[in-house]
């Protein structure tokens, strides 16, 4: 994995972190982060999405701030636990590592870098 998908990573992660606190954010700190969490993932989808292929760059973003949210929400904030959809989050998940798994690793130039012959 490049430094590049390692940062998309991040990006669903820090989505995780500001869409808990769009929910339970009370104090003046919390919003705080919830706003610098907001900044960092969107900064690092657009960073990424100019190098790598943005189709997938915003699917695996989106799907990684999905799946955690929902974990995080039943493991942390009391959201009712079912088997229906552990396995959803799965095929979530399944899909976002097929998704990876088929894109090309190639990168796209920045367009300065492309010359007219």
């Amino acid at each position: 994995m490049t430094n590049k998908w390692f940062l998309v990573v991040l990006a669903g992660l820090f989505e995780i972190g500001w869409v808990s606190g769009l929910k339970y954010a009370d104090s003046l700190i919390e919003w705080i982060l919830t706003i610098i969490g907001l900044a960092a993932s969107f900064w690092a989808l657009i960073y990424c999405s100019k190098k790598l292929p943005s189709t997938t760059v915003y699917a695996v973003f989106v799907g990684i701030g999905s799946a955690g949210a929902v974990i995080l929400e039943m493991a942390m904030f009391g959201e009712p636990v079912s088997w229906i959809k552990i396995a959803l989050i799965a095929v979530l998940v399944i899909g976002i590592i097929g998704l990876k798994m088929v894109t090309a690793e190639q990168e796209h130039k920045d367009e300065k870098d492309v010359s007219v012959s």
